[in-house]
């Protein structure tokens, strides 16, 4: 995959797309790639001020099938789809893919145990989709050292105290987050263990991640850096914590201002490989991409101007919602 030069204006630039081009690349959007919000999702009417960021950032995202997938996934009205959950696979030698389809978790397996990013929806899937998966990539469960929750959902924290009983691991969660569970006290909540810090090092077996707090989603959202490597190459992943936005203009507002926040954090950290906890970034066609042609191209190394401009479709797509919202 082939990656444009990096311009810090991609979101201006995009309002300056002619609509000729708009009009050539819309019927590419909602068709180039499956995307998921998560249930519940916060979906408006698409009014005329947020149509215009809606159609720049399909244009800026042109015939990118991952960058046009994030723009369908936040396309208001958007059906959440509920694809079957594929196998696990190692998408790095130290990063493990692990998904019940419409929801997924990574394991960063390292040198003194792993570090699992969410859990997934309940103590059976713990049960059937983490612990064999991670047998079956040749990393051992009883080795989960730290589960990193990435936002205080159920589809994401839903294993944890399962893993929490069985093998001891330690359950992080930023406090906004752990509040939350404690006042709606959802099904299979985790006790309240280790509180996120903004900007945590989080080190195991000499891997080092970054937890950054990206409110929005929910007020503790957790956006986690990780270093990742395929045989002698070394990249830097991004998982953002939750895409589907809130609905009212002042937590828009906070998200979007996250999403810049984030952006900065990234180039600083040269991020060049993209994730997500759900299949809203044509996750699931990379991964069986990488698992049909394990030789060749990483489709999960975006470069690091596709993974800015990843984040300036976000940008976009949350100022139609923003827009829209005004209008309401």
């Amino acid at each position: 995959m082939t990656s444009s030069p990096h311009n810090d204006n991609d979101t201006d630039l995009a309002g300056l797309l002619s609509r000729r081009r708009f009009a050539q690349l819309g019927a590419l959007g909602l068709a180039g790639g499956v995307g998921a919000l998560g249930p519940g999702s916060s979906a408006v009417a698409a009014g005329r001020d947020g149509q215009d960021y809606y159609e720049r950032a399909r244009a800026l995202a042109g015939s990118d099938p991952v960058l046009l997938a994030l723009v369908t996934a936040l396309t208001p009205d958007f059906e959440f789809p509920r694809p079957p959950a594929p196998q696990p696979l190692r998408i790095f030698d130290n990063l493990a893919f692990l998904s019940a389809g419409w929801v997924s978790a990574m394991a960063v397996l390292t040198d003194d145990g792993i570090v699992l990013v969410d859990a997934l929806t309940s103590p059976a899937d713990a049960e059937s989709v983490l612990v064999p998966g991670l047998r079956e990539l040749g990393a051992d469960p009883a080795t989960i050292k730290y589960v990193v929750v990435t936002h205080g959902h159920d589809d994401h924290f839903g294993g944890a105290q399962y893993l929490a009983d069985r093998y001891g691991a330690r359950v992080l969660m930023a406090p906004a987050d752990w509040d939350l569970i404690a006042r709606t006290r959802p099904d299979n909540a985790p006790t309240r263990d280790l509180d996120t810090v903004d900007g945590q090092r989080l080190t195991l077996g000499g891997t080092t991640i970054r937890l950054h707090h990206t409110p929005g989603h929910t007020a503790g959202t957790v956006s986690p850096i990780i270093p990742v490597r395929s045989g002698s190459e070394r990249h830097t992943a991004m998982l953002w914590g939750g895409v589907n936005p809130p609905g009212t203009v002042p937590e828009l507002c906070t998200y979007r201002a996250s999403v810049r926040s984030f952006r900065s954090r990234m180039r600083d950290a040269k991020v060049d490989v993209e994730l997500s906890n759900h299949p809203n970034d044509h996750g699931l066609q990379r991964v069986e991409q990488l698992r049909s042609r394990p030789d060749g191209v990483n489709p999960f190394v975006l470069g690091e101007p596709r993974a800015q401009r990843f984040m300036a479709v976000l940008d976009l797509m949350l100022r139609g919602r923003i827009a829209d919202r005004r209008q309401t």
